[in-house]
């Protein structure tokens, strides 16, 4: 449930912090007060798309938070543990900043996140009734939205949209397969024939480099002997080897250590060197030995680099690359012979049509038990709001094709009265009527909805007297299950509340702020009178007002 809201320079809001109890809460003002933005602040942080003209006049950043509770054991907690943004207190908290270059960030929990991440968790914390939620109500997808959300089988609708398009990601490969049969025979030819010449090449990734590697030294085999040879004698077989002479420095010096110790340290610097050099020399006789002076072996070599060239020169690669043009050939050939395998591609075409058919008819059976008992429910309140004799019937019409919502199309129809005949509810429903069946609508799918906060946004437009009180308590019922927040301007609303804040707003045309106060006893019946009567506030007025707010609060709390 959401427990604060703060708004910092938002619209013509300075600084402002909204806190909020269970059951239902009123927003009340005049028009044009402000009620409205702080329910805007609301949808930024649950969200939507941020505006440079919301940022208040003359400031360079607005700063907004919302701190929301959570069952630990909810869909919220759920959602947090999965992305590792749970808090230790077990809270919400929302925040988010938006400045004057159009720049816009976001946090969860102290963390960063991005808008998407907002939009994807305040679905699960707040359902938003817009003040013209009713007009998207006459759109199809909204109705069947609307019936899949009320039967709770969103998913499988989802679930069939996926397997609707892969049925016709199948379809249209069997069909691009049969297209494309002429071309693929003569790419699979051009493809077979440069398989078998590179197989019966047989080049492995490493051998081009041993081959260049084996030819140079080969080529150039009696200059590596006669340089092995030169370089053994000059450190140890010659006459004036490295060796000897190192050896007669060594024992000279070390007869001579014998009158100075100093030379002893040298003597022990010039070991590891003779070492080295007859290490080096014995090293160079071994290389030589191993050297065969071979013009057969070169041949050989030359004619297999040769042929490896020929081939990589035909099909334009460096030689090195001929193994990765065997594998993708034959990666070719197989993505080919899948393709035309038509049987195969039938039959995947089916079986998908098949797993499409399976979802969408348990879509349909689950989207007739859902629509009778969302019909019957939504026309027991519509007669709880003046629409006496009236009914909503949900229609599911065959579709002359499969789409990828299912195979069958919704359509909501009413009869505001009895001797009205049913009709779609963008053509016979009126403006008024079309919100009260709309509110009626949001009553009962919010019953079974699992977000802990409902916001309404006047809702109520277009109503007043008995029907106005109706939808009053009827808010007021919801808020037994639900955290309720409603904008209204009806005071047959407002005196069902238990909470009430007035919206006011302070200042001339150069300097516009909002501010929130508490109403309570005094307060809230001033404030109703206020909206019975507008500024001419009487005895009388008050008298009403008072008689309201006695009649329609809540005796007990839940």
């Amino acid at each position: 449930m959401l427990r604060l809201l703060s708004i910092r320079n938002f619209v013509v809001v300075e600084a402002l912090d909204l806190e909020l109890g269970d059951a239902f809460t009123v927003l009340t003002g005049e028009t044009g007060a402000g009620k409205s933005i702080l329910l805007d602040a609301l949808a930024l942080l649950l969200g939507d798309r941020f505006e440079v003209r919301q940022l208040r006049a003359g400031a360079d950043r607005a700063e907004l938070a919302a701190v929301f509770e959570a069952n630990e054991n909810s869909a919220v907690a759920a959602w947090l543990a999965a992305h590792d943004l749970v808090a230790s207190d077990g809270e919400v908290l929302l925040r988010r900043t938006l400045d004057a270059q159009g720049k816009s960030r976001a946090w969860i929990n102290g963390r960063p996140a991005t808008v998407a991440q907002l939009k994807d968790l305040g679905e699960q914390l707040v359902d938003l009734h817009g003040q013209h939620a009713h007009q998207s109500l006459t759109a199809a997808e909204v109705q069947r939205s609307l019936v899949d959300a009320f039967g709770g089988f969103t998913a499988l609708g989802r679930a069939t949209a996926d397997a609707w398009r892969a049925w016709n990601a199948a379809v249209e490969k069997r069909k691009a397969a049969a297209e494309a049969a002429a071309a693929s025979a003569a790419e699979r030819e051009t493809l077979e024939s440069r398989q078998r010449e590179l197989a019966t090449l047989g080049v492995s990734a490493d051998e081009w480099a041993a081959l260049t590697q084996a030819q140079s030294r080969l080529a150039h085999a009696a200059a590596l002997i006669e340089a092995a040879t030169a370089g053994e004698d000059a450190l140890t077989d010659g006459d004036d080897a490295l060796a000897s002479r190192l050896g007669t420095l060594i024992t000279k010096l070390e007869a001579l250590s014998a009158h100075d110790a100093a030379l002893g340290e040298i003597v022990e610097l010039l070991n590891p060197a003779r070492i080295g050099i007859e290490e080096a020399a014995r090293t160079l006789r071994s290389y030589r030995q191993k050297l065969d002076v071979d013009p057969g072996e070169l041949a050989r070599i030359e004619e297999r680099l040769a042929a490896i060239h020929d081939v990589a020169r035909k099909y334009r690669v460096r030689p090195e690359g001929l193994p990765a043009l065997l594998a993708e050939t034959d990666a070719r050939l197989a993505a080919l012979a899948e393709s035309a395998d038509a049987v195969a591609l039938a039959r995947r075409a089916a079986d998908a049509e098949s797993a499409y058919g399976a979802l969408a008819a348990e879509l349909s059976a689950k989207r007739e038990l859902a629509a009778h008992d969302l019909e019957s429910r939504v026309t027991e309140v519509m007669q709880r709001l003046a629409m006496e004799g009236g009914r909503l019937e949900i229609a599911l019409e065959p579709l002359p094709s499969p789409a990828s919502y299912g195979v069958e199309q919704i359509e909501f129809r009413v009869a505001s009265h009895p001797k009205q005949p049913l009709g779609a509810l963008a053509k016979v429903a009126s403006g008024g009527e079309l919100s009260r069946i709309a509110l009626a609508i949001q009553v009962v799918t919010s019953e079974v909805g699992a977000v802990p906060t409902l916001v309404f946004d006047e809702v109520d437009a277009g109503i007043g007297g008995a029907v106005a009180a109706t939808v009053g308590e009827l808010l007021q019922e919801l808020s037994k299950r639900r955290q309720v927040l409603c904008v209204t301007h009806l005071p047959q609303v407002a005196a069902f509340a238990d909470a009430h804040f007035r919206v006011l707003k302070n200042g001339g045309d150069d300097a516009v702020s909002a501010e929130v106060k508490s109403l309570t006893g005094p307060g809230r019946i001033e404030e109703l009178a206020r909206m019975l009567a507008g500024s001419a506030i009487t005895a009388k007025t008050r008298a009403h007002a008072k008689e309201l707010f006695e009649r329609h609060r809540r005796s007990a709390r839940p």
